[in-house]
């Protein structure tokens, strides 16, 4: 039975899936040629992180399609529910990815707080010339302990990030239509652990609460922050998206960096990928990653494993 990797798969999940009896194929396969290659190479199983997309188009046109598996944790790229429809498993793997996202959260937090991300742009360009205006422009850096941090979706990833903000020593509210109350715990190197309940609250009075917010949602139809969510916040508050573009008004979000309501912002995703607006790009103010939450080499292990574990109890 075949496998089509086709936005590409760990060496440790090509190597479980062999020794389940798949042949796993890895050629990247052009979105517009999915279908027509899964007939032609009689492929069984499609997996996909991303980039390639599983809509009812390529469903319908592959009658032989037995599972669809998304490398991470949304599926905003499947027709989930009409794949169930037609009989198809629709697996992800939601707790692979979950810490090297949540690492990437305070990459972003640690590089606004003590301006890294701006540092690192001027220091090749004037840290020779200017080095002392350079270390006054820099000097008004902000400690994370002792701050509250606001996680909008206290899910897997949204409590791992609130693991590492305990570890810190940050105090961590989070909103959450879902999950009402969960307790988090956070084990140390020794085998000791401590655990805490985080309590739901509203979503507008995290905005007026929070010194740091992280968003940690799947896709929406409208905005979770835009013009009237970011007035209600702090003054100097900073904001990080890890999670899907589209959730933040991005035109709102310059406004309040250029008019210094918000320190500043960490992004990896962006409402226009993969092609993010210029004012972004260029913002001073903003840290910029390209979508690579979960591409850890330790995350994208777990992933792969993860998958052919499904797979082969599924159709083994």
């Amino acid at each position: 039975m075949k496998v089509l990797a086709n936005d590409g798969i760990s060496k440790s999940g090509i190597l479980a899936l062999e020794k389940g009896g798949f042949e796993v194929i890895t050629t990247k396969v052009a979105q517009e040629q999915v279908a027509n290659y899964v007939n032609e190479n009689n492929v069984s199983v499609v997996l996909v992180r991303s980039a390639t997309k599983v809509r009812k188009d390529i469903i319908d046109a592959c009658p032989g399609l037995k599972i669809i598996g998304r490398g991470g944790v949304g599926m905003d790229n499947i027709d989930v529910d009409y794949a169930k429809s037609k009989g198809i498993h629709v697996i992800n793997t939601p707790a692979s990815s979950s810490e090297s996202v949540a690492e990437l959260v305070f990459a972003h937090l640690f590089s606004g707080v003590r301006f890294l991300h701006d540092s690192n742009r001027n220091m090749p360009l004037e840290g020779d010339s200017n080095f002392d205006g350079l270390k006054k422009a820099y000097a008004n850096g902000v400690e994370l302990r002792g701050k509250t941090l606001g996680i909008v979706g206290i899910g897997r990833i949204g409590q791992a990030t609130a693991k590492m903000a305990l570890a810190l020593g940050m105090k961590v509210i989070a909103a959450d239509s879902f999950i009402p109350t969960v307790d988090v715990k956070v084990e140390f190197f020794d085998g000791q652990s401590i655990t805490t309940t985080i309590v739901s609250q509203s979503l507008e009075s995290l905005f007026k609460d929070a010194d740091f917010i992280t968003l940690h949602v799947p896709a929406q139809d409208g905005y979770i922050i835009g013009e009237k969510e970011l007035a209600i916040m702090k003054d100097g508050v900073g904001i990080v998206n890890c999670a899907r573009g589209g959730v933040i008004d991005e035109v709102a979000l310059v406004k309040a960096l250029d008019s210094g309501k918000v320190l500043f912002a960490g992004l990896d995703v962006f409402e226009n990928e993969p092609t993010p607006e210029m004012t972004i790009l260029m913002n001073p103010k903003i840290s910029l990653t390209p979508h690579i939450g979960a591409a850890t080499g330790e995350a994208q292990d777990r992933i792969g494993t993860e998958l052919a574990s499904q797979i082969i109890s599924l159709i083994g």
